[in-house]
């Protein structure tokens, strides 16, 4: 039986670019997004826990995000989150809701955040490098074992490396996407 699945070798390559999405998601722009504190974590209940499940983190305005806090008792660590975080931001506090306007970035940040951007990709296409390393390891391993003949293994790796390529492709792409969005004035 071999432990060749070509399957999961494209559910991982996939869970890198999720991720990936995840991470662009909290990149700043200049514009108000929802996701921008998604990788901020507070202290809740003794465990580390993502705003958005304490709170109501809403838009009402391009540059302006609302936060509502649902425990009045949090309001101060959400708000200490996001001021010591690395996304520049100022929350104001008003009672059980945080106000935080989205300052416009510098031509020096801008260009940080794509660097930073462009280190993101880096990393996802490591990550699908490696997916697809233990996927030719595993056919190796499986020819090896006599498992799988020489002709199926030459298929398997075709198949492996055409899953690498779209990959890094969607990586890249994604990155284009979100360093234009970084660099529009």
């Amino acid at each position: 039986m071999s432990g060749f699945n070509i399957k999961d070798i494209e559910r991982r390559m996939k869970g890198a670019i999720e991720s990936l999405k995840k991470e662009f998601g909290g990149l700043r722009t200049g514009r108000a997004s929802a996701s921008l504190l998604d990788p901020i974590k507070i202290e809740a209940y003794g465990v580390l826990t993502p705003i958005n499940q304490v709170s109501n983190v809403s838009v009402p305005e391009p540059r302006m995000l609302t936060i509502t806090v649902w425990d009045k008792t949090l309001t101060g660590a959400v708000e200490k989150a996001i001021r010591n975080s690395s996304l520049g931001l100022n929350p104001v506090s008003e009672g059980e809701t945080i106000r935080i306007p989205i300052p416009p970035l510098s031509e020096e940040r801008r260009n940080e955040l794509a660097r930073t951007a462009g280190s993101y990709a880096e990393n996802a296409r490591i990550a699908v490098r490696n997916v697809r390393r233990d996927g030719m390891d595993q056919l190796k391993k499986d020819e090896k074992d006599s498992v799988i003949g020489k002709d199926e293994h030459k298929k398997k790796a075709d198949q492996v490396q055409q899953s690498t390529d779209a990959s890094i492709v969607a990586i890249d792409d994604l990155l284009k996407i979100k360093q234009k969005e970084i660099t529009q004035v």
